[in-house]
C-alpha cells in the first residue's frame, strides 16, 4: 500500500548532501519544499510498471529498490539498484521501460512531474545536479557491463558488498571495520549479479572463511578491513566502482 509520511524538512533530509537537490540555495529549497511530497512503500510492492505513464518523480530518501525487465520467456533480470539519494524517474520521458520494485520499505520524495521539468528550467542548481546524476549513473552502467562480462563470481559477489558499504558512506581511509545490511537476499543478489543461487552462497562463504567478511546474520555482513575486501572486488580503496 502506498501512503503519505512525515516530510523532512528540505535543510535537514538525511539524503541533502547527495540528492538531486544538494546545490539548491535556501530560496530554491523552499520551492521544493512546498512541491514535495513523501511517499511509502512496502517491501515487494511494485513502485512502477514498465511502459506506465510517468507523473511524478523523485528521490528514494530511505529503503532499496530494484530496476527489473522481464524477458520474453518470464526470466527475470535486476538490471540495477535504487539506494537512499537515487532519482527515480526521467524528465522529459513519457513512459518508463523496466519495472521498479521495493526491496525493503521504502520512502521516497516526489514531485509531480510537471513541476520538476518546470523547475529544471529555471534553476540552474539543480539542472547541473541533474546532469552529474545522470553522468554517475552511466559512469555506473559502464561499470557493470564490465563486472557482468569479465569479473569472476568471487568478484562480482565482492564488489556487490563494497557497493553497500561505499553507499552506505561507512567506507575509512584507514581500512577499519564496518558492518552492513545487505539489501538483497542470495538468490535475489544472484539474479542481480547473474550467478545462480548457489553460486553467490559458495562465494559468500568462501569470503567469510578466507576473513574477508564476517557473517552476523542473514544480510549482515562485517567487514573487518574494506581494503581487503574492495583488492577481492578487484577495486581500489579511492573511489572505484559505485563510488
Amino acid at each position: 500500500m502506498i501512503s503519505n509520511t512525515k516530510q523532512e524538512d528540505c535543510a535537514n533530509c538525511p539524503i541533502h548532501h547527495r540528492a538531486v537537490c544538494s546545490k539548491c540555495e535556501p530560496d530554491e529549497l523552499g520551492l521544493l519544499e512546498k512541491m514535495k511530497t513523501y511517499r511509502t512503500y512496502e517491501a515487494g510492492e511494485v513502485m512502477v510498471w514498465a511502459e506506465e505513464r510517468i507523473t511524478h518523480l523523485g528521490s528514494l530518501v530511505d529503503g532499496v529498490a530494484s530496476i527489473n525487465r522481464t524477458m520474453e520467456d518470464g526470466r527475470l533480470q535486476v538490471v540495477g539498484l535504487l539506494l537512499p539519494s537515487d532519482f527515480i524517474g526521467r524528465p522529459g520521458r513519457e513512459r518508463v521501460i523496466y519495472d521498479i520494485v521495493a526491496v525493503t520499505d521504502v520512502t521516497v520524495c516526489q514531485f509531480t512531474k510537471a513541476e520538476f521539468e518546470k523547475l529544471l528550467k529555471t534553476s540552474p542548481a539543480v539542472g547541473s545536479r541533474m546532469l552529474e546524476l545522470t553522468l554517475d549513473e552511466l559512469d555506473a552502467a559502464r561499470e557493470w557491463m564490465l563486472l557482468l562480462g569479465r569479473k569472476t563470481a568471487r568478484e562480482k559477489v565482492a564488489t556487490f558488498i563494497a557497493m553497500i558499504a561505499r553507499r552506505a558512506m561507512v567506507e575509512k581511509a584507514g581500512g577499519t571495520g564496518v558492518t552492513v545490511t545487505l539489501p538483497l537476499t542470495r538468490s535475489s543478489m544472484g539474479d542481480f549479479l547473474g550467478l545462480t543461487l548457489e553460486t553467490a552462497s559458495r562465494q559468500v562463504s568462501t569470503l567469510k572463511n578466507e576473513g574477508i567478511i564476517e557473517l552476523c546474520g542473514p544480510q549482515t555482513v562485517h567487514i573487518p578491513d574494506l581494503r581487503a575486501l574492495f583488492a577481492e572486488a578487484g577495486d581500489s580503496d579511492d573511489g572505484g566502482l559505485f563510488a
